[in-house]
Formats: C-alpha cells, sequence, structure tokens
C-alpha cells in the first residue's frame, strides 16, 4: 500500500491512478482548509490541483536531471509574478506541493496522508487557543499627518506617554506636493478602549489634519 504503485516505465494506468487519487485529496484537502483559510475561491481551486500539477511534473521528469533544472527554473518564474500572501495561503500551497512530490513519485498513499493529516491537524490546532494568550495586545501602525510649520520632534512624546505602551518612530514623508509631513509609528495602546480618546488629543496637536491607526504589517512599506 506505501510502495510505489511506478515501474520503471510508467504506464497511463499508474499515471491515471495517481492523478485521480491527487485530484480527490486536494478537493477534499481545499475544502476542510476553506473552513479555516480566509481566501477567494478561486485560491481554493488552485490548491485542490497544485498536488496533481506537482506530481505530473514530478512524474515526467523523473531521472532526468536536465528536465528537472529547467522545470524548477520555470516554477521559480512564478514567483515574481503572485502577491505575496498570508500565512495560511502559503502553509496551504507548501503543503499541497508537498503532496504533490509524493504523488509524482508513485507513493499514492503517503500524498493522500499528508493532504488530509496536515488539514485536520490544522483544523484542529487552529481550534485550540495555544498560542493565543488574552493580554496580548497587537503592534498598529499610526499615521500622523501634520502641517509642515509643526516642528514634530518631540511634539507627540506626552500623549505617547499617557496612551501608548511602546511607540516606536518608523519614518517621515513629505506629502501633498511638500506642504505637509507624514509621521509614521509602530505603536502599542496601553488600553485598546483609549483608542478614540487618543486620536482626539492627538488631533488638538497636528490641526485636525489625517490621522490613522492601521494593523501593522511586518516587512512591508508603511509610510
Amino acid at each position: 500500500m506505501f510502495n510505489s504503485i511506478y515501474s520503471a516505465v510508467v504506464t497511463p494506468i499508474q499515471f491515471f491512478m495517481m492523478a485521480g487519487a491527487a485530484i480527490i485529496s486536494g478537493l477534499v484537502y481545499s475544502w476542510i482548509m476553506s473552513f479555516r483559510v480566509s481566501s477567494t475561491k478561486r485560491f481554493f481551486i488552485v490548491s485542490a490541483l497544485i498536488p496533481f500539477v506537482v506530481g505530473a511534473v514530478i512524474t515526467f521528469v523523473n531521472g532526468n536531471i536536465g528536465a528537472g533544472v529547467a522545470i524548477g527554473g520555470a516554477f521559480s518564474l512564478i514567483r515574481f509574478r503572485s502577491a505575496q500572501g498570508s500565512a495560511d495561503e502559503i502553509s496551504t500551497i507548501l503543503a499541497a506541493m508537498g503532496a504533490g512530490i509524493a504523488f509524482g513519485m508513485g507513493y499514492i498513499a503517503y500524498g493522500v496522508i499528508i493532504l488530509l493529516g496536515i488539514s485536520i491537524l490544522f483544523l484542529i490546532i487552529s481550534n485550540v487557543n495555544i498560542f493565543e494568550h488574552g493580554k496580548t495586545i497587537p503592534d498598529r501602525l499610526l499615521r500622523i499627518t501634520i502641517p509642515e510649520s509643526l516642528e514634530y520632534n518631540g511634539v507627540f512624546d506626552d500623549l505617547f506617554a499617557r496612551y501608548l505602551r511602546k511607540a516606536e518612530s518608523m519614518g517621515v514623508k513629505t506629502t501633498a506636493m511638500g506642504s505637509m509631513f507624514r509621521l509614521s509609528y509602530r505603536i502599542q495602546m496601553a488600553d485598546p478602549a483609549d483608542e478614540k480618546a487618543f486620536i482626539d488629543d492627538l488631533r488638538t496637536r497636528n490641526g485636525n489634519l489625517e490621522i490613522s491607526i492601521l494593523p501593522y504589517m511586518e516587512q512591508t512599506n508603511q509610510l
């Protein structure tokens, strides 16, 4: 059951056995993951087909080093035409590709176990609050627009000390044809319930110009 179905030469029957197992298990895998991963319908269609696509590629290049290198180079180009996804989406794709490699090597049982096992584990772990801590306050991105005439160094320090647990300057950017500045800070509220009062006090300092508090995203340009 756990041996490869492929012989020295892959027959049409063996290939279609792999294709059927990869497509069916891929559909079940994507359906299970759709209960916990927030994404579009097209994403789940693609993730359902990835095990078969990867399995077919591995089947055709098995033992051919030159073809394997060429296919690897072609797949690497996809990275530069794809938007960065969430951690859930990336892990979903990686699991599907891992199972596809197993299918491509002829190990159908292992491919099915990888897909269904990971999806079930994902559902179980995501429903258990082992990584969630009630007192953890997420970091936010604070953007404050100020007039050109306002000296911004230290102008908000007393408000930061009153409302924030931490405040880290992320940079300064000119806006509105250079007539205004946009200050960006990585902040953590001392008490999230004080967010509106914090914004109201900031408005009195910046002349009621634009202020935004957004989710903080790592490794992105948020100025």
